[in-house]
């Protein structure tokens, strides 16, 4: 059994716990239902949302920073757009309602320290079809630098809370920033997922606007990888050009996958 099936099993046993499953089987210890074993069995994890099976999806280069870097190809028209730095308890249900609105599928990239507080928003996203993806554990703003440890548990412990909370292990891992190094890439290749950075940022988190956030995003083409946040500050000035963006896009014929 690999590790994202041991992950995948020990969040289903968590969710049973919580649902009071496991508590009933200890009342009747003495007396095991002839159905107990049916009670425990292990819910099958959610389906992959991305445009490829996630088993046969390849990095043809890593990081990856378009689709057009990644086979199987996306659709022609296909951009993705890929949200940072959550989950939040209020913005990333605001982004999530008009993803919802406009049918749009995205890639949260998740802070690992954030995931157990927001447990509901992390299965709220999976059940929406978006995608998971690592962004780390504490978010630090210079992965590369840190030692081979360090390096190793911000991916690693951040994958593991994200496994649990969304009972699925995250397949694709952002660095923070975008910084870069090989044994960055290692390292989360060793976690079976594909290192994605991006092509169009409108630095939203820096809030410059609006109409800076819009005309930026709305240069997207074919195979762009699109990046914005749910988390970092306030994050209205994105939720309001994403309202903007995503129909605009959409009109010129452009598809949203998630990765």
């Amino acid at each position: 059994m690999d590790r994202r099936q041991v992950l995948t099993m020990l969040a289903a046993a968590a969710a049973g716990v919580a649902a009071g499953v496991t508590p009933e089987l200890w009342r009747h210890e003495g007396h095991r239902p002839a159905h107990a074993a049916e009670v425990r069995r292990t819910p099958a994890p959610p389906p992959d949302p991305g445009f490829a099976p996630a088993g046969n999806l390849r990095a043809v280069t890593n990081p990856i920073r378009s689709l057009h870097d990644l086979t199987p190809a996306a659709p022609p028209s296909a951009v993705a757009l890929t949200i940072d730095d959550g989950p939040h308890p209020y913005w990333t249900p605001k982004v999530l309602d008009v993803l919802a609105e406009f049918e749009v599928p995205a890639t949260f990239n998740m802070i690992g320290r954030q995931v157990p507080g927001n447990a509901r928003v992390v299965q709220r996203i999976v059940a929406a079809g978006h995608q998971i993806a690592d962004h780390t554990l504490n978010h630090p703003i210079n992965l590369p630098a840190l030692p081979e440890a360090r390096i190793r548990q911000e991916i690693a412990e951040a994958h593991d809370r994200i496994a649990q909370a969304a009972s699925a292990a995250p397949r694709f891992f952002r660095s923070p920033g975008g910084a870069w190094s090989q044994q960055v890439v290692d390292i989360a290749t060793s976690l079976e997922m594909i290192c994605v950075g991006w092509g169009v940022d409108p630095r939203d988190w820096a809030r410059p606007g609006v109409p800076h956030i819009t005309s930026d995003l709305e240069t997207a083409k074919p195979g762009d990888i699109l990046l914005c946040h749910d988390g970092g500050g306030d994050r209205s000035q994105t939720v309001t050009a994403l309202r903007t963006v995503l129909p605009a896009l959409k009109k010129r014929g452009l598809t949203f996958v998630a990765l």
